[in-house]
């Protein structure tokens, strides 16, 4: 079991993910780095798979809101580890 992994829900937020995640896959080394898309409709996915191809992904369908959202991604990752930064 690993210990920490560094979860981020985004939804529509490319400009988020370009202003913030270059900081935060610079500044977690040793760590992994989750994003769990709530089924955005903007490019976020695709600047994610070419930009950061070590930042883990994990897909939902649909935009469930805030908690279900990391209720949900959380889910698809138990066990692995120790810990989780939101």
């Amino acid at each position: 079991m690993k210990t920490l992994a560094i979860v981020i829900l985004n939804y529509n937020g490319k400009k988020h993910l370009q202003t913030y995640l270059p900081s935060v896959v610079e500044c977690s080394e040793g760590h992994d780095i989750l994003v769990i898309d709530n089924g955005s409709l903007d490019d976020s996915i695709h600047y994610m798979s070419l930009t950061f191809p070590t930042v883990q992904l994990i897909q939902l369908k649909n935009n469930v809101g805030f908690a279900q959202g990391y209720n949900d991604g959380l889910a698809r990752i138990e066990g692995r580890y120790k810990h989780y930064l939101l």
